[in-house]
């Protein structure tokens, strides 16, 4: 049983979030040869304060491209 898990930021749509699994899933089943219902995806969201590249988180880079 495959178990795919997603870590991403907030703020993606309900609409995203399925298109996406629904995606993962395929390409899982096409590559693996395993069965739908055998999949299993797991999304975790983190809010923007709680990931960081070079020491900036992405809400600080997010504020600072807005004043810009």
């Amino acid at each position: 049983m495959p178990i795919i898990e997603v870590n991403m930021l907030e703020g993606r749509s309900v609409t995203q979030k399925r298109a996406m699994i629904a995606a993962i899933t395929d390409g899982v089943v096409a590559t693996l040869g395993v069965k739908p219902d055998s999949v299993r995806v797991l999304i975790r969201e983190m809010p923007a304060e709680h990931f960081a590249v070079a020491g900036v988180t992405k809400a600080e880079s997010a504020e600072h491209s807005a004043k810009t």
